[in-house]
């Protein structure tokens, strides 16, 4: 049984990014034998964004990290805040030991306001995670706040590609 970390850049409950990384993980389930453990900024702690190095984050933090890198595979999604994902989370990511990602099947997935934001996926998670030599998976997803309801993705196109995705992305372990 492979160990999947959703790992979500979410920064409050309820989160549609949080929501869609749950509905890509029970999608995942259907296609491959897998453990899922859902990860947030909020499990980190309010202390991760003063932590400089790696000995300064609290046990919460230190969880978090060891737990991205202990994973088989990792499904990403994150909101899109003006342009970008969340400079808490990329401060998350610069704990991970870069070793430890090496080789590790990863889906990169995001939520924003509008398609505007949607190279968010391409331009920024996919080289954050290819400089850790991650095996990123070819299919990406986006997802807009229409096409969410009481943080659930309903649109028919949506779930499509969710499905397509998790397929592909449960052969890769």
């Amino acid at each position: 049984m492979a160990k999947v970390v959703l790992l979500s850049g979410n920064t409050q409950r309820p989160s549609k990014s949080r929501a869609l990384a749950a509905f890509i993980g029970r999608s995942l389930a259907r296609h491959a034998d897998v453990e899922l453990l859902s990860l947030d900024l909020l499990d980190a702690g309010r202390s991760l964004g003063g932590a400089y190095t790696r000995d300064e984050l609290s046990t919460e933090a230190r969880a978090v990290v060891e737990a991205i890198e202990n994973a088989d595979a990792i499904v990403v999604t994150t909101p899109v805040y003006k342009g970008s994902y969340p400079g808490l989370f990329k401060h998350l990511i610069d704990f991970v030991d870069p070793r430890a990602l090496a080789g590790k099947p990863v889906l990169l997935s995001a939520t924003g306001g509008s398609q505007r934001h949607s190279l968010v996926v391409e331009h920024q998670l996919r080289p954050l995670f290819g400089f850790f030599s991650a095996q990123i998976s070819a299919y990406a997803i986006f997802a807009v706040d229409d096409e969410f309801v009481n943080y659930v993705p309903v649109a028919d196109k949506l779930r499509e590609r969710i499905e397509r995705a998790t397929m592909l992305f449960g052969e890769a372990f």
